[in-house]
């Protein structure tokens, strides 16, 4: 799994975003070149194909030139354009109609989070499960915080949300996932 490499090359970008802004086009290509990989990486965590992933990126470069002028530098570029991303990705995803999870059929938990961090291989391979089984969104949440051990503060402008928002929303989830757990344990007894 790739890594989003956040470059705190601010003053690069912005001498380059000066210029395409001036009339010198090309010079977005650099950005479309340094980061392309970086993002067709993030939407792959969310759309189920690959060539849509690439589409949904391509779109969000697309859509990043079309609004530079309004790019206020309150992050990097890269995470600008994943947050472009994550929108575009949400839209494709709406219009395909993706499978959810019926959380109101899983037996309730106690609040015992801590049985999620247990390192049995057969929960670690039913976590991992759970988390396909997951929303798109809530899956990239999931990856984002725990694969990338990316900051709430970027997450939350990537999602659009509030750190304290995606924090309560995390707490969801691992709930939901140990419940997912459970109700997969139970059906492996059942068997």
């Amino acid at each position: 799994m790739s890594k989003i490499v956040i470059d705190d090359n601010s003053d690069n970008e912005r001498l380059r975003i000066g210029r395409i802004l001036n009339g010198k086009r090309e010079e977005f290509a650099w950005f479309v070149n340094r980061y392309s990989q970086q993002v067709i990486d993030f939407t792959s965590r969310m759309m189920p194909d690959a060539e849509d992933a690439k589409e949904v990126a391509q779109n969000a470069f697309v859509k990043a030139f079309r609004s530079l002028s309004t790019f206020g530098f309150q992050s990097s570029f890269c995470t600008w354009v994943c947050r472009i991303a994550y929108r575009e990705s949400l839209n494709r995803l709406k219009r395909q109609q993706p499978h959810y999870v019926d959380i109101d059929n899983l037996p309730a938990i106690e609040d015992d989070e801590e049985e999620l961090s247990t390192g049995r291989e057969e929960r670690i391979a039913l976590m991992e499960e759970a988390i396909d089984d997951l929303p798109s969104d809530e899956q990239l949440l999931i990856h984002l915080y725990y694969y990338e051990d990316r900051p709430l503060r970027d997450i939350a402008y990537i999602m659009d949300a509030e750190p304290n928002a995606l924090a309560t929303r995390l707490h969801r989830i691992r709930k939901k996932l140990l419940r997912m757990i459970k109700q997969k344990e139970n059906e492996q007894i059942d068997r």
